[in-house]
């Protein structure tokens, strides 16, 4: 078992090794925030689209090592906001037509629990680090990519129904992960957790997404409860920055143990920055411009770069996997 363990490491070490780049086809876009606003605050041609496959009426399955072709609410509402990002900037007809399809899909999809929580869950069982979730299990982060595309969605066709089910998904972040909620409490505020399970794996970039998914409701609707969770996340933000942070040169990746490979590094100062000037704290924007690949000297560099390599592959033999 160890020696497979090793052997897996040293060929992830030759990937690495290859693929490790301090740059990443990645946007961020503030007037997404902009009530009404079609737009995204991301805008990347390759975060979160590899590995996907297409059913017959064009909604998106990732495509899992283990687990196989998948139907996750994560990615359909990315690709649904890719696409109508395309339409947006081009009028493409058809990237709109994909964006309704992913649209659809959620709205059929989306589970009303006893409580009233609205969800969209996982059916598929999932490891996570050290955290193992069992099927069905929901997400803070896909909970609010739904938000964000089911927003939009409303600003096209001013259809209540996505309203009600978005008011009725933040339900989930007034709960504790006992009470089948997605909240733990950081402080006087409150993270919302990527993978609600313990041993918590605290994954920064899922936790940031979520806040945006939140602001966007809060945005559309004014409602004071849904201001309240965006408020609750800043402050428990704000109090845990620093368990993410190495040296003030680069992100861990959550409670993992290795540092974040350049494009989930890249998103998190993007990410940190993008919120931070949404709520108007300059201590999250000072953050994230301390994180910028651009700021790091070639001695960071080397640094950055073995101490990645070493973590991460160290976790590859600790850690189970899928």
């Amino acid at each position: 078992m160890l020696l497979s363990g090793i052997h897996h490491a040293i060929q992830a070490l030759k990937r690495e090794v290859v693929g490790f780049t301090f740059s990443y086809p990645l946007q961020g876009q503030l007037h997404a925030a902009r009530p009404g606003a079609l737009d995204y605050y991301i805008v990347s041609d390759a975060l979160f689209l590899e590995d996907l496959h297409f059913d017959a009426q064009g909604v998106v399955q990732k495509v899992y090592r283990a687990q196989g072709a998948q139907y996750n609410p994560l990615f359909i509402a990315w690709w649904g906001l890719q696409r109508l990002g395309v339409f947006h900037s081009t009028g493409d007809s058809a990237a709109l037509k994909d964006f309704w399809g992913q649209v659809d899909w959620l709205r059929v999809h989306a589970v009303q629990r006893q409580d009233g929580a609205v969800v969209w869950p996982c059916y598929f069982d999932w490891q996570e680090g050290a955290a193992l979730l069992k099927a069905p299990w929901i997400s803070a982060m896909y909970q609010s990519v739904v938000i964000s595309a089911l927003v939009r969605a409303y600003r096209l066709q001013k259809d209540s129904e996505l309203l009600d089910l978005c008011l009725k998904a933040t339900k989930v972040f007034a709960l504790s992960i006992e009470e089948g909620g997605v909240r733990t409490i950081m402080g006087a505020g409150a993270l919302y957790e990527e993978y609600p399970v313990y041993p918590l794996p605290r994954v920064l970039d899922g936790f940031l997404f979520s806040l945006l998914g939140l602001y966007d409701l809060a945005v559309e609707t004014g409602a004071p409860q849904v201001y309240g969770l965006v408020s609750d996340g800043v402050v428990g933000l704000r109090r845990a920055i620093t368990h993410w942070d190495y040296r003030g040169k680069w992100s861990w990746y959550g409670t993992h143990g290795y540092l974040c490979p350049p494009h989930y590094h890249q998103l998190n100062a993007k990410l940190l920055e993008l919120v931070g000037t949404l709520v108007g704290d300059q201590s999250l924007v000072a953050h994230a411009a301390q994180w910028l690949p651009s700021v790091r000297s070639q001695r960071d560099k080397l640094e950055i770069y073995w101490m990645f390599l070493i973590t991460k592959n160290l976790a590859r033999i600790r850690l189970p996997r899928n």
